[in-house]
């Protein structure tokens, strides 16, 4: 995730930081879903649980972008009101796919049947295509307009928003999940370069242990191997001790 900020009013490399963790998240997602072994409604419950999270953080996501972005956006560059007319239908359709993916993921947390799983994972996998598309288009086709028509200053509004709608007890475990698709050095530059010293060292002691824990809840049997699994193609994913120790050591670059 290099640094490709166009010179402009405004650096809004932090938005594909946050499109990266979710293209993270969903990617590794759908194999979750995937992998629920019929009857075990205890799983079931967890992996559910984890894929409306992911759901939920998209649609504030999302709904930051259309109550500050699109109209400020379109009316001081009229010239990309089609690409801002492309972005609230791709925001509409995400939102339908979700709520056609609650019935299946109702069902199998109920009833951890191979079908519900099925539904379950055609539709997050429906999902997962579609953000892909939107996100790569919004990269592409807005965020070089936003460069050159908002200040730093009204561009850090959106960032503050977003943030202030995720739970206080949740903000370490999101910490780790955005940090998740980088190397170690792009986590070590991004975290000196937008946390304060006083949170990096909250993250090293307390919040570290949180991510830690959620992973070890997601993946008992081992983390994903790094590489072994392309968000947007579906590969499979592998397990095992060994990756799961190279996570550890990798999460352990903040500072």
């Amino acid at each position: 995730m290099g640094n490709t900020t166009a010179v402009g009013l405004c650096n809004t490399d932090d938005m594909n930081v946050v499109h990266a963790m979710f293209r993270h998240l969903l990617g590794r997602a759908v194999p979750l879903v995937r992998e629920v072994r019929p009857g075990d409604r205890d799983r079931a419950a967890i992996v559910v649980a984890h894929v409306r999270e992911i759901a939920h953080g998209l649609h504030d996501h999302h709904s930051t972008e259309d109550t500050l972005l699109w109209d400020d956006l379109a009316a001081r560059a009229p010239a990309c009101a089609l690409d801002v007319g492309l972005m609230r239908s791709q925001h509409a359709t995400v939102a339908d796919q979700f709520a056609a993916l609650e019935d299946p993921l109702t069902r199998l947390e109920r009833t951890a049947s191979a079908a519900a799983r099925d539904d379950a994972t055609e539709a997050l996998d429906r999902v997962r295509v579609t953000l892909g598309e939107h996100l790569g288009a919004e990269e592409e086709q807005i965020l070089p307009w936003v460069r050159t028509t908002f200040t730093q200053e009204e561009w850090d509004v959106l960032g503050k928003v977003g943030r202030s709608k995720i739970a206080k007890e949740r903000m370490f475990v999101q910490l780790g999940h955005m940090m998740a698709p980088m190397s170690d050095d792009e986590a070590r530059a991004w975290t000196r370069a937008n946390l304060p010293l006083p949170a990096r060292l909250m993250y090293l002691l307390v919040g570290r242990r949180q991510y830690l824990a959620e992973v070890r809840t997601l993946y008992p049997e081992g983390v994903p191997a790094w590489g072994t699994l392309t968000p947007w193609r579906g590969s499979p994913v592998t397990t095992s001790p060994a990756s799961r120790r190279g996570w550890r050591r990798r999460r352990s670059v903040v500072g």
